[in-house]
């Protein structure tokens, strides 16, 4: 089992920056293919940015590139996301996901990929 728990979330205006971070516990986190998702009212859950568990590849959708960056530091455990340049549609709340995948270069997209799940952190941002 592996448990995820979330922070870092808040109220920033446009333009701010924000730093979001995942715990993990329990069991190892090597080998754990990470991800982040979000979720904004009345809309799906959507892919945001994903990391091998190596942390040498990385993947983002197309809305956020160029602005965030994931990261992980295995020693703690950690998986960090940095936002920057937030936009008012960046709004919602980001949840972190994790699932075994022994492929140092890859990482899912999915969310039905991923089989642990972090409670969510809100991200508001403001205009």
């Amino acid at each position: 089992q592996v448990q995820l728990e979330e922070s870092g979330g808040g109220l920033v205006q446009t333009g701010g920056s924000l730093r979001l971070s995942c715990a993990a516990s329990g069991q190892t986190f090597f080998t754990y293919a990470m991800a982040w998702f979000r979720q904004a009212p009345g809309k799906e859950r959507e892919f945001v940015a994903a990391s091998s568990w190596t942390g040498t590849v990385t993947g983002y959708a197309d809305s956020v590139k160029g602005r965030f960056t994931v990261s992980r530091d295995l020693a703690k455990k950690t998986m960090l996301l940095e936002m920057n340049n937030l936009k008012p549609e960046d709004t919602a709340v980001y949840y972190c996901a994790a699932s075994y995948l022994s492929d140092s270069a890859a990482y899912y997209v999915e969310d039905g990929e991923y089989d642990y799940w972090g409670q969510g952190t809100q991200v508001t941002v403001s205009s």
